[in-house]
């Protein structure tokens, strides 16, 4: 089986796979035990409430994927995507270490900054390097992003049961120096593997290389973009002098940042449409980009509940005792990654047969089945929360059908729209929009820092009209794509 695999894919596949496997082990592995840290008063924890402890996840989380976008502009236009992996992992491992020493706040937040700034340049440009293994694109393309997307879930699944168990049951600070170990595995893979099996690629800026094909923006373009920026910045400074951004509480900085991220974005894509000078074919592609983008940080709101809301109720609502043992309730946030490494095989294999008969699902159905699996998993937690709102503990099987929903919806949205993004976006903007996919999950990571915010022991009651407003908002979305899936389809120009 294997032998054949590596007949299928080029051995770079594998050198990136065990590099973000590494990554994904550092960043999983801590932000499993990050909500508990900030909510926990015992064990020497931040003793925050949980309004201001999931405000704060949510702002980390989502700065980790907003910070994608500037880390693709240096990539296409200053590094390279090779040293801006390599850098990136570099600043992430530093990151991980100022998080084990046991310091005060100030200390364990500039280390949670620089975790985030080296994931911005690691995150996007590792995945444009796949896409670059395979420039035919095709359902072969897909398959690979599938087996890529492994990498990450084994990463995940290895740092969530190692990290959080050593969080929550040793020392705080001991699992977040767990994390510092697997990034410099990480930089190790790829610094010894790259130099073999990567030859040629990421090296040379992007925007150098696409310059000598395309004729540059005119200066009224260039004026245009720059009006754009000034009209953003007029505005954000509109909203914090009335008062609309209140950067005295976490949940107020929170709220705020998603307004900033949704201006930035809906600036960047304006930017890119009026003044990047694309072709009308291009332009309809990025149009899809826009559906998708939207379509994915509202997947990602629902998605990343799995580190607050469904975290919380793991803690505190839910039968964990085996025998005499309490099971981690990070451990619960397990079930997505392991889900993914059981069925990521099986539907990449799906994808393939049914491309060879012309019956693969189009880009916009499988984005709308990803929504409805995600929305009726949360129908499943409405049933589980009225049940703790008697005050019972539900039965553990709530949660794990739940990221099984969650799973297989994933599976349908993120591998596929990794693949789109590298192969709707022009060439000489695909690190830069590959942020913008990122930026996506930072909206939506946000988001669920925000929501879960309202899963406080004194507001036990609103769970269930909570579960139930995030499952018909999803449902809803992704009926809307399945019924316009044709003309979105239309707009994609060939490409599938």
């Amino acid at each position: 089986m294997s032998s054949q695999i590596s007949q299928k894919h080029p051995k770079g596949l594998y050198v990136l796979f065990f590099a973000e496997m590494w990554e994904r082990f550092s960043y999983y592995g801590m932000r499993a035990i990050l909500l508990l840290f900030l909510l926990d008063n015992i064990k020497g924890g931040m003793g925050m409430s949980a309004a201001e402890g999931t405000a704060i996840y949510g702002l980390y989380t989502a700065s980790v994927y907003l910070l994608t976008l500037p880390g693709g502009w240096l990539a296409d236009n200053i590094l390279g995507q090779k040293k801006a992996i390599w850098y990136g992992g570099i600043v992430i491992m530093l990151g991980h270490i100022i998080l084990a020493v046991p310091a005060g706040p100030a200390i364990f937040f500039l280390g949670l900054s620089t975790v985030a700034i080296g994931t911005g340049l690691l995150k996007p440009n590792i995945s444009s390097i796949v896409g670059e293994l395979y420039p035919e694109g095709g359902a072969r393309r897909d398959a690979a992003f599938s087996i890529f997307y492994m990498g990450i879930n084994l990463g995940s699944f290895l740092g969530i049961a190692i990290v959080g168990y050593l969080g929550e049951k040793v020392n705080w600070h001991m699992g977040f120096g767990a994390a510092a170990i697997g990034m410099l595995l990480g930089l190790i893979v790829f610094r010894y593997g790259s130099a073999t099996h990567l030859k040629g690629l990421g090296e040379v800026p992007s925007a150098k290389e696409a310059s000598e094909e395309v004729a540059p923006a005119s200066n009224s373009n260039k004026m245009l973009g720059y009006g754009l920026i000034a009209l953003l910045v007029v505005f954000l400074v509109v909203l914090q002098t009335t008062g609309t951004i209140n950067m005295t509480t976490a949940q107020g900085l929170a709220q705020g940042a998603g307004i900033i991220i949704v201006s930035i974005s809906a600036a960047y894509f304006l930017f890119i449409l009026i003044a990047g000078g694309l072709t009308r074919v291009e332009k309809y592609r990025v149009g899809v980009l826009i559906i998708l983008f939207l379509a994915i940080a509202l997947f990602w709101a629902g998605y990343e509940q799995a580190g607050t809301s469904l975290q919380i109720f793991a803690e505190r609502h839910t039968q964990r005792m085996i025998g005499g043992w309490e099971v981690p309730s990070s451990w619960f946030q397990n079930f997505q990654p392991t889900f993914v490494l059981i069925f990521a095989p099986v539907l990449a294999s799906l994808w393939i047969s049914l491309s060879s008969q012309n019956r693969n699902p189009s880009i916009p159905v499988k984005f709308a089945m990803g929504l409805i699996l995600l929305g009726l998993s949360f129908f499943v937690m409405v049933a589980a929360s009225n049940i703790a709102v008697k005050g019972e503990l539900a039965s553990p099987f709530f949660l794990t059908f739940t990221y099984f929903l969650h799973t297989i919806g994933e599976l349908c949205v993120s591998p596929v729209g990794l693949s789109s993004y590298t192969k709707l976006a022009p060439k000489r903007y695909v690190s830069q929009l590959m942020g913008i996919w990122f930026v996506g999950a930072s909206l939506g990571n946000l988001i669920a820092g925000l929501f879960a915010g309202g899963f406080d022991e004194s507001n036990i009651l609103q769970m269930p009209a909570l579960f139930n407003q995030v499952a018909i908002i999803t449902t809803i979305f992704g009926l809307i794509l399945l019924v316009f899936w044709k003309p979105i389809k239309g707009w994609m120009g060939g490409i599938h």
